[in-house]
């Protein structure tokens, strides 16, 4: 593979060291959020999810609004003005534990992702358009880097305190928002200068039937996905009383991604349609949450520490199956049009999906100790996933996610790119058609 950093134009290069660091700030701080929230601040788990779902239901809501901006605005000062903002909302979280405030804080932390995010993936697939596998590949690696070593240099502030993460955490994307002001080229967006109404591209989007069916029963995943983030390390906290293993179940879900997404595609793909790889893969989100229903019964501390790691390797998994197949799925139902729109749309949609999980989990934890029958959230989660999985499989059966033809004849040359044959740029003929 060509895929060296060495190998890539500036901007990609400048590109790769910002995703790196935007995923080491942000980690830094959000294993340790939920833990300092419920402890640090006395805040009700329930109040805990509230703040930690602000911050995807902002994220994942304004992407739609990420997203245009860029693409009108340009990427740079979209990709410059999220990182200062994460500044701003690390030191709220640092200097406060006023509910109002801590609300304000994970909402900036969440527009913040939606406005850097959309932009810095446009202007990595438009600097090296004909390198885009090779560029995201390598963009990837960063990103899963952050994830590892985010945790470690968290963990390490965290033995002086909270506050010490938060800014440590808050110098971290000072530091990026001058890196892209001093080497990160400027580049207008691709739809700049447009004179066609933003709010006719939206009507679109959320007129969309079918599409609107798939989102809504693509939600769950991303309230069971996020747990990672809420659940998992509450449940540590009780079992152990300190933060620890929430590193190590970051570095272990961080690693299964990096060594098995590419492979797990190529499987799928060859045993299963999307619908049934996003079905199963759905399936084993809620069913990763088993272990833990029984893990209070365990005894001694390594086999309850076990299911959590269980738990961890089985939602990772599930969501590996999902992803790939999900973000295509997407783009056929546009029509091939207006994608960016319509992964807003997605996006908004699962941030409400996070927001209700938060929610409930951090609800039911609440009644599960109040009833000290700590399996209780673990067994609704479990029934979350398996009935989103069953929702999904139905609308695989009535032919509501195949797309158009066209579409689907492409979905099926990246599939054959998936695992491993002629990329389009070979300009290789595909089921009788060149892919462009």
């Amino acid at each position: 593979m060509r895929g060296s950093i060495g190998s890539f134009g500036r901007p990609a290069q400048v590109l790769f060291v910002n995703q790196a660091g935007i995923n080491l700030g942000f980690y830094m701080l959000m294993p340790y959020l939920a833990d300092h929230l419920a402890h640090g601040a006395g805040l009700a788990l329930w109040l805990v999810g509230l703040v930690l779902g602000v911050r995807n239901l902002s994220q994942q809501g304004m992407f739609l609004i990420g997203g245009t901006l860029a693409d009108r605005l340009g990427y740079k000062p979209m990709i410059m003005l999220g990182c200062g903002l994460r500044v701003v909302a690390f030191g709220l979280f640092a200097f406060s534990t006023a509910v109002p405030a801590l609300i304000a804080a994970s909402a900036l932390t969440g527009f913040a992702g939606a406005l850097f995010n959309p932009a810095a993936r446009a202007y990595l697939a438009h600097a090296e358009a004909d390198r885009r596998v090779e560029a995201f590949a390598v963009f990837n690696v960063f990103y899963q880097a952050g994830i590892l070593l985010g945790p470690l240099l968290g963990l390490v502030l965290l033995q002086a305190d909270f506050r010490a993460v938060c800014l440590g955490a808050a110098a971290v994307f000072a530091l990026l928002t001058v890196l892209q002001a001093r080497h990160l080229p400027a580049r207008a967006g691709a739809e700049s200068g447009t004179e066609r109404p933003v709010l006719t591209d939206w009507r679109e989007a959320f007129t969309n039937r079918p599409f609107l069916a798939f989102s809504a029963a693509m939600i769950a995943s991303y309230g069971l996905s996020f747990q990672i983030y809420l659940g998992l390390p509450l449940e540590v906290r009780r079992l152990t009383g300190d933060q620890t293993w929430t590193v190590v179940l970051f570095a272990v879900t961080a690693l299964a991604g990096i060594a098995g997404q590419t492979r797990l595609t190529a499987w799928c793909g060859a045993r299963h349609t999307p619908g049934q790889a996003m079905a199963r893969g759905l399936a084993l989100m809620g069913g990763a949450f088993v272990p833990l229903v029984f893990a209070d019964r365990l005894p001694g501390l390594a086999a309850p520490l076990a299911a959590l790691l269980v738990c961890a390797v089985l939602l990772t998994a599930g969501t590996m199956m999902v992803f790939p197949f999900e973000m295509a799925t997407i783009a056929a139902l546009s029509g091939g049009r207006l994608i960016g729109t319509y992964y807003g749309v997605h996006n908004l949609l699962s941030g409400l999906g996070i927001l209700t999980a938060n929610l409930l989990t951090g609800a039911a934890l609440d009644t599960a100790r109040d009833l000290r029958f700590p399996g209780l959230p673990w067994l609704l989660l479990t029934a979350i996933g398996l009935a989103s999985a069953g929702a999904l499989t139905a609308l695989d059966r009535r032919g509501r996610l195949a797309g158009p033809a066209p579409l689907r004849e492409e979905a099926d040359a990246g599939a054959g790119r998936a695992e491993g044959r002629p990329a389009d740029g070979a300009g290789r003929e595909v089921q009788g058609r060149r892919v462009r």
